[in-house]
C-alpha cells in the first residue's frame, strides 16, 4: 500500500489534491468552531447552494473563470445571513434554509433550461458531490487556494481575540467597544471564501461536514475555546489527508470518503469524551 501511494504521489495532480485538501480542511475547521457556537452550523450548506446557483449562471454564460461570479455572489449572501439575519423577520436557520433551497432549485432549473453541456447530469453530480474535481486542479487553482488559505489563517490569528468575543457574547462585546458588526462581516467574507474553495473538494452538498464535524469532535474532548480550535484544526487536516489517500487507493469518491472519515473520527472522539468524562481541558 505504501509503495502504491508512493507511486501515485509522483503525479502532480495527486500532490495538488493533497495540498488543497489539507488547506481547505484547515480553514474550514478554524471558522467551524465559531459558526457552531453561534448556531450557524448550516450556513456552509446554505452558502454552498448559493455557490451552486452562481456556478450554474456562470456555466450558462460560458465564463472562462467562474470564480469572478461565484465568489461575489457567495460573499453577498454570507453578509446578508450573518449581518442582517439577527434583525430581520426571518431569523437564522429559517433564512439559511430558504436561501439554500431557492438557490439549489434555481441553479438546477437554469442548468436544465439553458443547458450548454452534453453531460449535464455528470456536471451536476460533480458540483454537488465533488466527484473527481479535486483531482483535476490546475497549477493556477492550487496557487489561488494556497494564497486564499494563507489569508484566511492570517485573519483568524490576527483577530482571534475579537472573534472569540463576538462568538460568545456579541451584546457584551458591543457594549465594551468591540465593533461586532465589522467582525461579523469579516467572518461572513472568510466563510464565503472557504465555501467556494471547498466545493472542489467535497461538493456543495457535503461542505457542512467540513465545518461541523471537526468542531463537534473537538467539543467532545476539550472544554475551552482555544483547545477546541487547535484540536479541530488538527482533526480536520488529518481526516482530509486520510480521506484523500483512501479515496485514491480505493478508487472511491473523494468528497464522500473525506466525510466518512470525519464521521468515523467523530465517533472515536465521542467515545474518548465518554471515557474521560470531560476531564480533559
Amino acid at each position: 500500500m505504501i509503495e502504491t501511494l508512493g507511486l501515485y504521489l509522483q503525479y502532480p495532480f495527486v500532490r495538488y489534491a493533497l495540498i488543497v485538501g489539507v488547506l481547505i480542511a484547515l480553514c474550514s475547521s478554524l471558522l467551524g468552531v465559531t459558526l457552531v457556537l453561534k448556531r450557524y452550523s448550516f450556513i456552509g450548506d446554505g452558502l454552498s447552494h448559493v455557490a451552486f446557483g452562481a456556478m450554474a449562471i456562470a456555466a450558462v454564460l460560458n465564463l472562462t473563470d467562474e470564480m469572478f461570479l461565484v465568489l461575489p455572489f457567495t460573499i453577498i449572501s454570507a453578509v446578508l445571513l450573518l449581518s442582517t439575519g439577527r434583525n430581520s423577520k426571518i431569523k437564522g436557520d429559517a433564512a439559511i434554509a430558504m436561501i439554500s433551497v431557492a438557490a439549489l432549485a434555481f441553479g438546477y432549473l437554469i442548468m436544465n433550461v439553458f443547458s450548454t453541456s452534453s453531460n449535464m447530469s455528470g456536471d451536476v453530480c460533480t458540483t454537488l458531490f465533488g466527484s473527481t474535481s479535486i483531482l483535476t486542479l490546475t497549477k493556477t487553482e492550487v496557487v489561488l487556494s494556497i494564497v486564499l488559505s494563507i489569508v484566511v489563517v492570517a485573519i483568524f490569528v490576527l483577530f482571534y481575540n475579537k472573534i472569540f468575543a463576538v462568538t460568545f457574547d456579541e451584546n457584551f462585546s458591543r457594549a465594551v467597544g468591540v465593533r461586532s458588526d465589522l467582525y461579523n462581516l469579516l467572518i461572513a467574507v472568510v466563510i464565503a471564501v472557504i465555501i467556494v474553495l471547498a466545493m472542489n473538494l467535497v461538493g456543495s452538498l457535503l461542505i457542512s461536514a467540513l465545518v461541523i464535524f471537526p468542531a463537534l469532535s473537538a467539543m467532545r474532548i476539550f472544554k475551552n475555546f482555544k483547545s477546541v480550535t487547535i484540536f479541530s484544526a488538527i482533526f480536520s487536516v488529518v481526516c482530509a489527508f486520510l480521506g484523500i489517500v483512501i479515496s485514491i487507493l480505493a478508487g472511491t469518491p473523494v468528497g464522500s470518503t473525506i466525510v466518512a472519515t470525519d464521521v468515523a473520527a467523530f465517533i472515536v472522539c465521542s467515545l474518548v469524551g465518554v471515557v474521560f468524562g470531560g476531564k480533559i481541558r
